[in-house]
């Protein structure tokens, strides 16, 4: 099992790597959701990597990285309620890796639900480890913006100290130490 662990880690920073164009470009393009839909179901649907990793999670469906690999086949694939499935297999399968609840967020933020955006980015910086955080810095930076971006008319008092520990993990966030300026105003 520690092989498939070590194996899983690397995987997601390869696919963090890989996905870091997209998921920048998930937070800043506006799309046509209604036309989107169709279209992601049926790439989806006709997509050879998601039906062969289907095909391996039906023979094993512990498979963790075969299911992580599946994830991210359907966030390529822009198949935001399938990947919001498969990572929430992979929650339950690995509940202390916490990059499944980080790609769990950014998959509710790209289907635009951001209230479960909000406790999956919550319950990401609950399971990342101490020895964790040094690697995770961007991450927690970004889910703790996102936390306190959500939190500003609700909770003032918790926006301020989320966007604190935002500029704590990346001081290089302009629009952390915006919205900081905003908060603190």
């Amino acid at each position: 099992m520690k092989m498939s662990k070590v194996n899983i880690k690397n995987l997601f920073l390869g696919l963090m790597l890989v996905g870091g164009a997209s998921f920048a470009n998930a937070q800043t393009t506006q799309t046509d959701t209604a036309n989107s839909t169709t279209t992601t179901a049926a790439t989806a649907q006709s997509n050879p990597t998601i039906e062969g990793l289907k095909k391996q999670i039906e023979a094993n469906p512990k498979d963790a990285e075969s299911l992580a690999k599946l994830a991210a086949a359907y966030q390529e694939a822009s198949d935001w309620t399938n990947a919001i499935d498969t990572w929430k297999k992979i929650s339950a399968l690995l509940p202390d890796w916490a990059p499944s609840y980080y790609s769990q967020a950014y998959a509710y933020q790209s289907a635009k639900d951001d209230a479960n955006a909000k406790l999956a980015y919550e319950k990401y910086i609950a399971t990342v480890k101490p020895e964790e955080v040094e690697q995770n810095k961007k991450n927690l930076a970004y889910a703790y913006f996102y936390i306190a971006f959500a939190e500003q008319q609700s909770d003032p008092a918790k926006a301020k100290e989320h966007i604190a520990k935002s500029i704590q993990y990346d001081p290089s966030n302009q629009d952390a130490v915006k919205l900081s300026k905003t908060l603190n105003s």
